[in-house]
Parts: structure tokens; sequence; C-alpha cells
């Protein structure tokens, strides 16, 4: 009777073993679930907005080109010619307002956009506490899928000459699970854009490599203000040979350029990192 009695008590531990499982696995799965609908909620009234203050800008300008052509011209200059500087903006509509982003979370600084992905995300940045948003979401609580993010050793205006930018390998391929598409060499060959919206307008990048590549830190381990080293470092990129490497030989990039780094986890292999990198456009176009 006591060894029935024993094995009884195993087969109960076994099952409420196995409730305890499936109910961590529903909460799991119900987090990244909510976490996505929060992210294309805040998608959609992002764009909505900046649609509504669109139309408000255009009544205004409207108003305005009236008042000009109405107007007696005087002979006088209205003030000096503005300086021409290198712009790296595209001329294109921005569809995020970013007055109401921050309003959300004030460290939310841009938003970035692969077509044809999943990757339509704000990017955010805690000064003092590089990794928060590794493991809080972009309305700031414990969230195991995190936010696309960069640390405050880069600059928030895309300027340093390699900006990494963080983002978590979700199983639901939220976040930056899709930079893995870019394994595929078709999908790399006709995907060549990346967008990042910033208040100040919408920079475009071309993507030139995707690789596997180890964790080290790669702000910490690179001085990338010296040219030689950022010319090294470029270099090596073009001449990876790995197996699931892309490279886009017809870009030239150089030490003037800036790049960006998107990096995010490989499934079952802890000390690497998959890498896809761009370099910005200059006046939208790649020179």
């Amino acid at each position: 009777m006591k060894k029935k009695s024993g094995w009884r008590i195993v087969f109960i531990i076994s099952i409420i073993g196995c409730i305890c499982c499936a109910g961590f696995l529903g909460w799991y799965l119900y987090q990244d679930y909510r976490t996505e609908k929060e992210y294309e909620q805040l998608q959609a009234e992002a764009r909505e907005k900046a649609a509504q203050e669109e139309a408000r800008k255009k009544e205004e300008d409207k108003v305005s080109l009236e008042e000009i052509e109405n107007a007696e011209f005087t002979g006088e200059q209205q003030g000096e010619e503005a300086e021409i500087t290198e712009n790296f903006f595209v001329d294109m509509e921005n569809p995020i307002n970013f007055d109401e982003l921050q309003k959300t979370n004030s460290d939310i600084y841009a938003w970035i956009r692969i077509p044809d992905t999943k990757i339509d995300y704000p990017i955010a940045q805690r000064e003092g506490d590089p990794s928060y948003y590794l493991s809080h979401d972009m309305y700031q609580q414990p969230r195991f899928a995190g936010c696309i993010y960069t640390e405050d050793c880069n600059s928030k205006d895309f300027m340093d000459p390699n900006t990494v930018i963080y983002g978590h390998n979700m199983k639901n391929q939220s976040m930056f699970q899709n930079l893995h598409l870019f394994r595929d060499k078709d999908f790399f060959d006709s995907h060549p854009d990346v967008y990042i919206y910033t208040p100040e307008g919408v920079l475009k990048y071309t993507v030139f490599a995707s690789y596997t590549y180890d964790d080290r830190h790669i702000m910490n381990s690179f001085d990338f203000k010296d040219k030689k080293v950022f010319e090294k470092y470029i270099d090596d990129i073009f001449n990876v040979r790995a197996m699931d490497a892309n490279i886009r030989s017809d870009v030239k990039v150089t030490s003037d350029d800036h790049i960006i780094t998107l990096e995010t986890c490989v499934g079952g292999q802890t000390q690497s990192r998959y890498l896809v990198q761009a370099v910005l456009n200059r006046n939208g176009k790649n020179e």
C-alpha cells in the first residue's frame, strides 16, 4: 500500500507541475501577444495623429499662400538667404507624430521601419541606464520583449559613425526577429532600404551587409571616432566570408559615412549576434 501511495503522490506532483508549466507558458504567450497589440495600437495612433496634424498644416499653408499672393511687393529683402548645408533627410512625408509619442514616453526619440517586415517600432534611449529597454517596454513597464533601443554612448541624431540599435529576437516574430529574413540572399538583394523617422525628418539607409557576429559590445570594442579604426572596421565587414553573410559590394561606404548596426540574438547561440548594417544616404540617395 505504501508503494502505491508513493506512486500516487509522484503522479499528483507531476500533474501539478504540468499545470504550472502550462500556466507559465500561457502567461508568457499572453505577454507577447499583449506587447505586439500595444505596439500595433501605438503605430496606428502615431500615424493617425500625424495625418491630422498634416491636414491642419496644409490648411494653414493654404491661408498663408493666399495672403502672400494678395500682398503687394515692397521691393525690400525680407531677411538673408539661408546657408545651404548638406541635408540627409529624404523628401517624404513623416508619418510619426513625435509630440504625442513623447507624451507616452519622453525617452522615445526615433522610429524605425523596414519595408516588408514586421520591424515598425519606436526607438528609445534611457540616459544613465544603457540596458534599461532590454527589459522594459515603450511604456517603461517590465516586459521580456523590451523595446527597440540604443545605448547612451550613441547620440540621438544618428550622426555618430556607427549607431548600434538593439532588439530582441522574439519567437512570435516581433521586435528584431525579422532581421533574420536578411539571411536569405533573395530577400537581402530585394530589400535594400531602412527608414528612420525623427522629429526633424526622415533618414533613408541602404543595407550593405548582414551576417552572424560574436557577442562583443561593439561600441566599447572600437573607437569609431578614429577614422583609421572606422575605415578598418568597414573593410573587415566587406571582407566577411561567413556562410550566412550577404554583402552588397556595389555600395560604397567610407569613414566619412554614418552607418547603423541593427543587432539581435541568434537562437541557440548565446555567444552570437546577428547584424544587419546600413549606410545613411546623402540627400536621400546612395552615392
